[in-house]
């Protein structure tokens, strides 16, 4: 069975249980998972019963794709994402973006939590990406048969909607979150970072760095699905002050930021 008959299997399979046209598509980051209490779900389905799905190993993702209503509008949100650092392959990473397109999303925004390169960010400060740098080293529409989904040569002249960004950049004027822009680099890991690391990236002029979201832009850019994508600053990534990393507090500060972002989906949804 090829990428393109297994992909709408799953959708069907979707569509039957009921996930019936989504108009946003969300995906939950590392330690991002609360905004599910703010959603009115009408079903949920672990990704372990979607035919073809990858399965979610990171711990602190809870793996599972949800459908309800958020601000007035049906949604559909991937509560657990994949990173190439699980041994998943690009496909696999991006296999849930694609599936939510094949369900109907018309806009995508994504959360993750990231390290704060810019030393003028704080750890708990949110940050609304307007650009990327790719440093993967791989792409998820380099594989054979990949035109069968759009064109392959996608324009990266703008991965990020200014559209969204502007809305978002309007309700956190609002709300009176703080919110900065930037470039958000996109590395393997799982390890993280060392301190020449560190300095590279700043002279890269990145703002923050993480280990997904940017092959889930590259293919929502191929299926022109306009997207936005917030990081939660959860560790500051200073070279020559660098301390031992803790993963619980880096969870336990993505917890005490998301409110903020939960507040800037709901309300950016509502302008969608």
């Amino acid at each position: 069975m090829n990428k393109q008959q297994q992909l709408q299997e799953s959708i069907l399979f979707l569509k039957e249980k009921g996930f019936s046209n989504p108009e946003i598509g969300v995906v939950l980051g590392t330690g991002l998972g609360k905004l599910i209490h703010e959603i009115s779900i009408e079903k949920e389905i672990a990704y372990s019963e979607i035919p073809h799905f990858p399965e979610a190993t990171v711990e602190f993702h809870s793996g599972k794709l949800i459908f309800g209503d958020l601000s007035g509008k049906k949604v559909v949100v991937m509560s657990g994402r994949f990173h190439l650092y699980e041994g998943y392959n690009s496909w696999e990473v991006t296999y849930g973006i694609r599936t939510m397109h094949g369900l109907g999303i018309k806009n995508l925004l994504i959360s993750n939590a990231a390290g704060a390169i810019n030393l003028n960010y704080k750890k708990g400060d949110l940050m609304l990406i307007e650009d990327h740098i790719n440093l993967q080293g791989s792409s998820p529409l380099a594989f054979k048969g990949a035109n069968d989904f759009g064109n392959i040569f996608a324009d990266m002249l703008e991965p990020y909607s200014k559209y969204i960004n502007s809305k978002i950049v309007e309700v956190a004027k609002k709300e009176n979150i703080k919110l900065h822009t930037g470039v958000y680099a996109s590395v393997l890991g799982p390890q993280l970072e060392t301190r020449a690391e560190y300095r590279m990236l700043q002279i890269l002029e990145t703002d923050a760095v993480g280990m997904s979201t940017v092959p889930e832009v590259i293919v929502a850019k191929q299926l022109n699905l306009p997207c936005a994508a917030i990081s939660v600053l959860t560790d500051e990534c200073d070279p020559k002050n660098l301390e031992p990393v803790n993963i619980a507090e880096i969870i336990a500060i993505a917890g005490e930021a998301e409110p903020k972002m939960i507040t800037l989906f709901k309300e950016v949804i509502k302008k969608l």
